[in-house]
């Protein structure tokens, strides 16, 4: 282990942050974390008794909001790492792309402005696969760190948004970081257990599957990954001389359809499961679905679209093992139901 640091995590309350907070405390760091607001204190720590001990006064919260100055050179003085998670993610189609765009790449450049003044060793971003894989031609090989999403393409807004900021973010490091560091952690669909009720929309998609409010599985391909390695990951490259400088695709295996993801629910978890539709859609239902339901519009563009990621070099590098696939789904479908977040089903003891 290494010696004990300073950190902040940026978005503690969501689902990956809250996760990076666990594991940092596990480790023996001191943790600072930003909330849009402090009243959001109680819930951040109800979720991570969940993940372990009550980390007491080893965990502080700030108040900060990626769209403004305010709060940011507080949190961070003094720190010897920033994770910087949080970014905005729309339910739904937002009205206009920059609603989305630009809170992700200024909040982004908000952050680092604020750990370079800090004397900040390195920041740790959590892009996504977004910023990789869309906009591209068919291709067999798989997607790995080389490949940027083009945001001059059809793509959805959250996909510019987080092709944007990263770009903007490395350029920021380049032109005027003054030796600051930057690592980069690019997760595919992310699920495992959630803590609590703020969870990602990868997990949303589980939820509509048990809950019966997708009636079939439309021909889309997810990339999985359990957000226990996902903070794993973000751990390791907050630390590790060889991430400095460097992006890293976060996938357990190959990507899977949403069928298949059903498939595996009906078979591990049972009765749980008996809402889960097996059979695909046709793609011209969900283009006409589309027209009437706008968060439906964002997958139009990828159905149908077969493509796969390697996170050869996370696992080469810096020694990472994540979980399987279907471990991560099955974590986040029972992690669902122990809440009581399933309509219909009664919360386990």
């Amino acid at each position: 282990m290494h010696d004990s640091a300073t950190v902040l995590v940026t978005g503690g309350s969501g689902f990956v942050g809250s996760h990076v907070i666990a594991q940092l405390l596990a480790a023996g760091h001191r943790v600072r974390t930003t909330v849009r607001s402090l009243r959001r204190e109680p819930e951040v720590r109800a979720m991570l008794k969940e993940a372990g001990p009550d980390p007491g006064d080893r965990l502080s919260f700030f108040a900060a909001d990626l769209e403004r100055d305010a709060g940011w050179a507080e949190a961070v003085a003094g720190c010897d790492y920033v994770q910087h998670v949080a970014s905005p993610l729309p339910i739904g189609a937002p009205r206009h792309e920059d609603e989305v765009i630009v809170p992700a790449r200024d909040g982004a450049l908000r952050v680092l402005r604020a750990a370079r003044d800090a004397s900040v060793r390195r920041v740790v971003l959590t892009s996504s696969f977004a910023a990789i894989g869309y906009g591209h031609a068919p291709q067999v090989a798989p997607f790995d760190e080389t490949t940027w999403t083009d945001p001059g393409r059809d793509v959805a807004a959250y996909v510019k948004s987080k092709a944007v900021a990263e770009r903007a973010a490395w350029d920021f490091v380049a032109a005027e970081g003054r030796g600051l560091e930057l690592s980069v952690i690019n997760p595919t669909a992310i699920f495992g257990p959630v803590l609590g009720p703020d969870y990602a929309s990868s997990v949303v998609v589980l939820r509509s599957l048990l809950e019966g409010a997708l009636p079939a599985c439309p021909r889309l391909y997810f990339g999985i990954v359990d957000v226990r390695d996902v903070a794993d990951l973000h751990l390791r490259a907050m630390t590790d001389p060889a991430a400095k400088g460097e992006r890293f695709v976060a996938v357990a295996g190959d990507f899977l359809p949403i069928v298949e993801m059903a498939r595996i629910l009906k078979r591990r978890l049972g009765p749980v499961a008996h809402r889960v539709p097996t059979r695909e859609v046709p793609d011209f239902v969900v283009r006409v679905v589309a027209l009437f339901a706008p968060a439906m519009r964002q997958m139009v563009p990828e159905l149908g679209k077969v493509k796969n990621a390697t996170s050869a070099k996370a696992r080469r590098t810096l020694g990472w093992t994540p979980r399987s696939s279907e471990e991560a789904l099955v974590a986040a479908a029972e992690s669902l139901q122990r809440f009581g977040l399933l309509k219909g089903a009664k919360p386990r003891a």
